[in-house]
């Protein structure tokens, strides 16, 4: 009996240590700038905020009507640059690294990235007056844009292989551990998407083995109206911008 009972306290220390460090590191664990490093001098364009400064492209910067893109983690913005060229013809397309990312400086968090993307939002309202914005979010860059739909009125949302919350996804991928209460970076797009009554467009792929379909779809059901559901069956989550019908999709929601 005392055996039992030495090994069961070895497996709740053991537990609650690992519990410990999900929650210590999860900033680390979710943020993957380090792999998306770029020199200052090779991007185009700087946003600065009071403790860091922004840095990025601009596509068309004369053109109006602009798109802001919200990337997914560990993604290398700038190598939609051509893509979207030929997707977005006649449009001025804002690609901002995160905060830690690309050739942006600080540290990335919940509060830092969704007020960098309301403070991107305002300067490029101030530098495109009267001229309405939509946005374009990817796996995690759709739980920053759907904040930034909660806070600033958009044209039109497209979320790429979105989640219905942070905390939903980390679910599936930590069964055994309590991640509602572990998690601070919570990213809850469909509490912050629950009002939101412009076109959406959602794309996701059936082989998804990062956000699961699942919470895709309870993202889906969770909007006040119905968005456009776009879903590639082959498409995984790294890979679903080489599916043909993505660029189609994309192209034709934003027209």
């Amino acid at each position: 009996m005392r055996t039992v009972l030495v090994v069961a306290i070895i497996f709740a220390l053991l537990y609650a240590g690992a519990c410990w460090f999900l929650h210590a590191r999860q900033r680390a664990l979710i943020y993957y700038g380090g792999t998306t490093t770029v020199e200052a001098a090779r991007t185009d364009f700087e946003l600065k905020r009071p403790d860091a400064t922004l840095r990025g492209w601009v596509l068309n910067p004369q053109a109006g009507r602009p798109i802001l893109y919200f990337g997914g983690n560990a993604e290398r913005i700038e190598l939609n640059r051509d893509a979207f060229l030929r997707l977005f013809p006649g449009r001025t397309v804002y690609l901002v690294s995160y905060r830690g990312y690309g050739a942006s400086e600080g540290e990335p968090s919940q509060p830092s990235l969704v007020g960098d993307a309301v403070a991107l939002y305002d300067h490029v309202k101030a530098r495109h007056a009267g001229q309405a914005i939509s946005v374009i979010g990817a796996s995690l860059g759709s739980g920053v844009a759907s904040q930034l739909a909660a806070r600033r009125p958009l044209e039109r949302l497209a979320l790429i292989t979105p989640f219905d919350s942070m905390v939903g996804a980390a679910r599936a991928h930590y069964p055994l551990f309590p991640v509602d209460w572990l998690l601070e970076e919570r990213y809850e797009s469909d509490k912050a998407l629950s009002t939101f009554r412009r076109p959406v467009l959602v794309l996701h792929g059936g082989r998804d083995d990062i956000v699961p379909e699942a919470n895709t779809l309870r993202l889906v059901s969770s909007l006040p109206e119905r968005p456009t559901v776009v879903r590639l069956a082959e498409a995984g989550h790294n890979d679903i911008d080489a599916h043909p019908q993505f660029s189609v999709a994309l192209a034709a929601f934003m027209r």
